[in-house]
Order: structure tokens, then C-alpha cells, then sequence
């Protein structure tokens, strides 16, 4: 994941994105809805949105032989009353790579526990299937997304983000938060693993060495007490190994359940980040 490295450059894209702030009262100024990309964005109600991909994450996504994707696709739900002149946080959902799952596959896992508690739940993909469903490919969809969203909404460069993902997407959603951790460029306020039975928090900090704050991120561990692929004994080890490594707040999470998302488990960490973060 050498490259990962590249996007602490690429990225000081979305600092600059403070500078141009006069769109956003040029924006708050229309009286005719809120709209992304050419899309309108209903509140309550999910927007399938395709969008363009520099050429830059083009790049880092055709890593390791993949092609390269010029169209990304994002499901961006919108909670009740969303105004995109007020402070929303985001909810970015990752998948496993088992069966062929894609992250916008997995959003409406998160949908309805989500836009209740008034958080944006948002999804990517590439309009084209990877040859190796990697990291770099992940990660590139995300932050192209991103960046598209903070060229129409500069505002939303300060909104807060958690990271979210099942089995394999919780594992995933570890390493991309700590890479985009290392930017500098978002507010990261939680990650919610559930399903995991390894943890990939640690090695993703030592490697990608983000800021010291970043041990200071709410970390919510959801476990069911019959989950067969994850017992809830491998939860709690990975519970142990992430304070090891320093994180400072983590919850632990059981709920009567086997391999599968407890939306209550989704609401009760979404409360808590706001608890914590303070937004």
C-alpha cells in the first residue's frame, strides 16, 4: 500500500476547498433545493449518482493491474430536512469483498438507523468492475467522491465523518480511515466495526502513521453473542488490541444475533459519536 503514501499530497486539494467558501453563499442565496452534480437530493430519500474521477485517482485506483475507472458511482442518502448550508455528519459505508459485494450493496444496511439520527450515509463505487478488488481502488472511489461533494459544498470539508463496515467491510474500513486519517484533510468522529474477528486497526496506524489525535477516535466493536464466523471471544480481542496500540475510547457492543448488522447496534453508535465528538 506504498502509494497511500501519494494522497497526503494529492489530498491538500480538500484543504483548499476553505478558500473558495464564497460558493457557499452564492449557494445558501438559491431558493430552488439543494442539488449535487446535477442530481436533487431529496431529504429522507437515496440519489444514485454517477460522477467524474480525476485523473489522478484514475491512477492510484488501476494499482496492480486494474483498469482505470473515469466514472464513480456514489449512494448518497440524505436525512429528513437536509440543508446542505447547515453541518451534517457522514456516515461512509464500506463492504466486504466476499460474494462480489460492493459498498453501495451494503448502504441500506445503514439507511433507516442513519438518516433517523440525521446523519448522510454514502456509499462509492467505479461504473467498471476491478480486475483486483484492492485498496487503492476502495480508497480512490472514496476520496474522488469526496472531492466532488467539497467542489459543490465547500462546507462540507469541515462536516464529520465515521467509517462503517461489516465482516471483511470493518476490516477494510480500518485501514481506509487511518489512510485518510493521514491527510489531514477530514474530521474523523468513529469507526463502527461490526462482525470483525481480526483486528486491522493497529497494523493500519503503524503503517500509514497518522496524526497522534487519531487515537482519540470513537471506536465501536458490535458483536452478536450467536455470530458463528465471529465469536464474540475474537470481538473481544480485538477490543484488547486496539487499546493495546493506544486507542483511548472503544465500546464493545453484544446483541442476541449471529453474522448479521443490528441496526439498534448502528443507532447506539451513531449517539455515542456525537456524545463524544460533541457535534
Amino acid at each position: 500500500m506504498r502509494a497511500g503514501l501519494g494522497f497526503e499530497r494529492r489530498l491538500s486539494i480538500l484543504r483548499r476547498s476553505a478558500v473558495v467558501l464564497i460558493a457557499f453563499f452564492v449557494f445558501v442565496s438559491r431558493n430552488d433545493g439543494a442539488s449535487l452534480l446535477g442530481h436533487e437530493i431529496v431529504p429522507g430519500h437515496t440519489a444514485d449518482i454517477q460522477f467524474p474521477v480525476d485523473e489522478y485517482f484514475q491512477n492510484y485506483a488501476a494499482e496492480g493491474g486494474n483498469p482505470k475507472p473515469t466514472t464513480g458511482r456514489m449512494v448518497f442518502t440524505a436525512p429528513k430536512n437536509f440543508d446542505p448550508s447547515r453541518a451534517w455528519p457522514i456516515l461512509i459505508v464500506t463492504s466486504t469483498t466476499d460474494a462480489n459485494r460492493t459498498s453501495p450493496m451494503d448502504a441500506k444496511w445503514y439507511e433507516q438507523p442513519a438518516t433517523r439520527e440525521g446523519w448522510i450515509v454514502l456509499a462509492t463505487d467505479a461504473t467498471i468492475h476491478p480486475q483486483h478488488d484492492s485498496t487503492p481502488w476502495r480508497l480512490a472511489m472514496t476520496a474522488a467522491a469526496l472531492e466532488d461533494i467539497r467542489r459543490e459544498w465547500p462546507q462540507s470539508a469541515r462536516w464529520p465523518i465515521a467509517f462503517a463496515g461489516f465482516s471483511g467491510g470493518a476490516k477494510r474500513s480500518c485501514v481506509l480511515a487511518a489512510m485518510l486519517a493521514k491527510t489531514g484533510t477530514i474530521r474523523i468522529c468513529g469507526i463502527f466495526l461490526g462482525g470483525i474477528n481480526e483486528d486491522r486497526l493497529t497494523p493500519a496506524y503503524n503503517e500509514f502513521k497518522p496524526p497522534p489525535d487519531f487515537l482519540n477516535t470513537p471506536i465501536w466493536i458490535s458483536a452478536g453473542l450467536s455470530d458463528p464466523r465471529a465469536r464474540l471471544a475474537k470481538h473481544e480481542a480485538v477490543q484488547l488490541s486496539i487499546k493495546r496500540a493506544g486507542f483511548k475510547q472503544i465500546q464493545l457492543g453484544i446483541y442476541p444475533g449471529g453474522h448479521e448488522l443490528n441496526p439498534a447496534e448502528v443507532t447506539r453508535a451513531l449517539r455515542w459519536f456525537r456524545e463524544v465528538g460533541k457535534f
